[in-house]
Parts: structure tokens; C-alpha cells; sequence
């Protein structure tokens, strides 16, 4: 199994950035492919960015030149660098990690809050 651990959320004004990290465990960290989602209060969980095991990135329009994904495959961990944070970005942030197939599982953590407020 895979056990993923995010951290790195919190309160920030808008303009400001912050750092996302989710640390993973329990497999081959390398072969899977990695995402971050958020889900904002009544909404549906949404894809912010995902890098793949090959390191494809794609990121949803909304976020595109703001939010950069990268994964550290030797420390087993994925981050989100999230700059000039507007408060539409207000959302719970969870990581996950896709394994492609059944065998090798599908694991989300339990999501960290970000609030960008003023």
C-alpha cells in the first residue's frame, strides 16, 4: 500500500505563495503517477496538476503560470508551489497517487486547507 501525507497549507494573503508537500510510503514511489486535486467548499473535487512517472506535467487552466508540480523521486515526495494565490484557490488540497491499474492501487491523503484571505 501507499500512504501519502500532505503538508504545507494554510492562511495566506492574496499575492502570496506557498509550498505544498506530500510525502509518500509504502511502495515504489517512482513508478507512480503523481496529482494534487482540490475540492473548495460546494464544489466538485477538481485536477490542479499531475506529473506523470515520466515526468509529464499538465495543470488546469485556471492555475497555469501560478502553480508549478515537481516530485523528488529519492525523498518519495510530489510538491506544489503555488504562487500569486487569489481567493478562488481556497480549497482543501489532496494528494494523490495513481498507480495505473488495480494491482498497484489508486491512495489519496487526507487533504490539507489552504485559505487565501485577507
Amino acid at each position: 500500500q501507499v500512504q501519502l501525507v500532505e503538508s504545507g497549507g494554510g492562511l495566506v494573503q492574496p499575492g502570496g505563495s506557498l509550498r505544498l508537500s506530500c510525502a509518500a510510503s509504502g511502495s515504489i514511489f517512482s513508478i507512480y503517477h503523481m496529482g494534487w486535486y482540490r475540492r473548495a467548499p460546494g464544489k466538485q473535487r477538481e485536477l490542479v496538476a499531475r506529473i506523470t512517472s515520466g515526468g509529464s506535467i499538465n495543470y488546469a487552466d485556471s492555475v497555469k503560470g501560478r502553480f508549478t508540480i515537481s516530485r523528488d523521486n529519492a525523498k518519495n515526495t510530489v510538491y506544489l508551489q503555488m504562487n500569486s494565490l487569489k481567493p478562488d484557490d481556497t480549497a482543501v488540497y489532496y494528494c494523490n497517487a495513481d498507480g495505473r491499474s488495480n494491482l498497484r492501487g489508486n491512495y489519496w491523503g487526507q487533504g490539507t486547507q489552504v485559505t487565501v484571505s485577507s
